[in-house]
């Protein structure tokens, strides 16, 4: 022992120097690597950065990781409100260039070239590009967020469902739902009247989502706790967690990394309470339409009609003729429709008609105008709501047309370029993946097409002979990808609408704010910070709806 020890003594200055000679050399490799390691890494996060240089494009100037949407990524302004600022800055300009990261994205201001991108030349760039891989989270599957063929044959199929035939059939429910928000009014007036008017919309939208949907008495406008309400905010506050919102970002700034990524954002929990849900009505009606004519209802009469088919979108034969393509409505992809119709239904009406109601209380006098016209028109129909009835109230509807000019639910749209696209315009050429921004409110709010935009003008949609372009109002999109379920959103909006105003009349409260704080993480729905705080109280002529 003693012998080892002495030994391992004399030999440890050697074995030191020999091991500090290692060192220096790692040492000295890794100084000459981290260069090029950084060298590497830096190329790698500004691949592209000379993308709209190149192409003569005025565009934001980027950096890396970010590219030039730090302010959005960082969660200080949302996706809108840069669109937005950008159209603004370059007045002159037809298209203006930013960078997601290293993705090369394009902001339309030229409604020529935003109505090739949405309608004439949608064969270039049908993918919205806003949903994630459906394979790993089935419920992207939907309508709203799937690309390709799978959108396609879908759009093919649900258009039947939304037919103005079917939305009558839809319309009793439509007025059990607007009942129970009056009976809601009423309760809110006894207590002072005071109220957030974005969440009694909320709970509305989702009343009716629930009943039209599901075909379930949800109980969401009687109360605020309910299991369906508290399953609209799951859907959406997870949007607007910090945490979520982050990886969502980074699921678009490293699509390198988009597996990855989509296992930390996966919510199976969601996708197995919309599943669960689906199946117990399902069940209830012994897998048969009930006759309710609620959406279950018309997903299980497409899901009878059999595989889905048609000509592909992405694939061509060796002639140069679309290959054919199929898909299977089943519970999955019911599920997924189910879910979709819930989230986009409850978020965008809730949002469009509490705004609307926000500017009422600040125009009085438009305000009593749609009243007396509310009233002219039921009184015609024994003052009973009916979808005939909602269709001649215009002074209501060109309101809540003006009030989604303002302030849209979907302040952007989005679409992705599939194939190498020459803007006929400007000559540029766009490469496969190229992403492109309709700045929507932007447009809507520009005075080149609506005089004073700032001000609250119902009148402007009176004279349906004015001759002004379609694409300079786009609140349910346009072409072939707009919202399938623009006239059922904007039929259940107008009846709670008609509820609450034949019998209220809505003005600003103790804690209202004439000015609205948009919630800056909120970037597909724009959504209002700290809700819309405003004041009930009950019209002087008491009248109510009879079913």
């Amino acid at each position: 022992m003693y012998v080892a020890t002495r030994s391992a003594k004399f030999q440890s200055p050697q074995r030191t120097r020999i091991q500090f000679r290692h060192k220096t050399q790692r040492g000295n490799m890794f100084l000459i690597l981290l260069p090029l390691l950084l060298l590497l890494l830096y190329r790698y996060l500004t691949r592209n950065h000379d993308y709209w240089q190149k192409r003569n494009v005025k565009h934001e100037k980027p950096i890396p990781v970010f590219g030039s949407l730090y302010q959005n990524i960082m969660g200080k302004k949302s996706i809108t409100e840069v669109a937005t600022e950008l159209y603004n800055k370059y007045p002159d300009e037809k298209v203006v260039g930013q960078y997601r990261s290293t993705i090369p994205e394009l902001i339309v201001r030229d409604l020529d070239i935003a109505r090739n991108i949405l309608n004439v030349d949608f064969a270039y760039f049908y993918p919205r590009g806003l949903g994630r891989n459906p394979k790993m989270e089935p419920l992207f599957l939907n309508l709203f967020h799937v690309d390709g063929d799978s959108w396609k044959l879908l759009r093919q199929r649900l258009t039947a469902a939304f037919t103005t035939a079917k939305l009558k059939k839809m319309f009793p429910l439509v007025v059990e739902c607007a009942e129970k928000l009056q009976l809601a009014c009423e309760e809110t007036v006894n207590r002072g009247g005071e109220c957030d008017v974005r969440e009694l919309m909320a709970r509305f939208t989702t009343e009716f989502i629930a009943a039209c949907g599901f075909g379930l008495q949800a109980d969401c406008i009687g109360n605020q706790n309910s299991l369906f309400r508290e399953f609209g905010k799951r859907i959406f506050n997870r949007n607007r967690a910090w945490k979520n919102a982050k990886l969502v970002v980074f699921y678009d700034l490293f699509p390198d990394f988009g597996t990855l990524l989509q296992y930390l954002l996966a919510e199976d929990d969601l996708l197995e309470t919309t599943t669960q849900i689906v199946k117990s009505v399902l069940n209830e009606r012994n897998d048969k339409p009930s006759g309710r004519h609620d959406f279950i209802d018309l997903l299980m009469e497409l899901r009878d009609k059999g595989t889905i088919t048609g000509e592909s979108v992405e694939l061509k034969n060796p002639d140069g003729s679309p290959t054919q393509v199929d898909m299977e409505m089943d519970l999955q992809c019911m599920a997924a429709q189910v879910f979709i119709f819930f989230a986009a239904g409850f978020e965008t009406s809730s949002s469009a008609t509490s705004y609307l109601l926000h500017e009422l209380a600040f125009h009085p006098e438009e305000q009593e105008k749609i009243q007396q016209d509310i009233d002219q028109v039921l009184a015609k129909y024994d003052n009973k709501l009916c979808y005939d009835a909602i269709a001649e109230m215009s002074l209501l509807s060109m309101a809540f047309k003006e009030a989604m000019r303002k302030f849209p639910s979907l302040g952007t749209l989005h679409r992705i370029c599939a194939r190498r696209y020459t803007i006929p315009e400007l000559g540029i050429t766009l490469d496969p993946g190229v992403r492109i921004i309709i700045p929507v409110q932007a447009i809507q709010n520009d005075e080149k097409y609506f005089d004073n935009p700032s001000q609250f003008k119902p009148e402007r949609f009176a004279d349906t002979s004015v001759e002004r372009n379609k694409y300079c109002y786009l609140p349910f999109g346009e072409g072939p990808r707009m919202c399938i379920g623009a006239r059922l959103g904007e039929m259940q909006s107008l009846a709670g609408l008609v509820a609450l105003l034949h019998k209220f009349t809505v003005e600003p409260g103790k804690a209202t704010k004439r000015e609205l704080e948009v919630n800056h993480l909120s970037n597909v729905v724009q959504s209002i910070q700290g809700g819309i705080p405003l004041r009930l109280k009950l019209r002087e002529k008491d009248s109510r709806i009879a079913a």
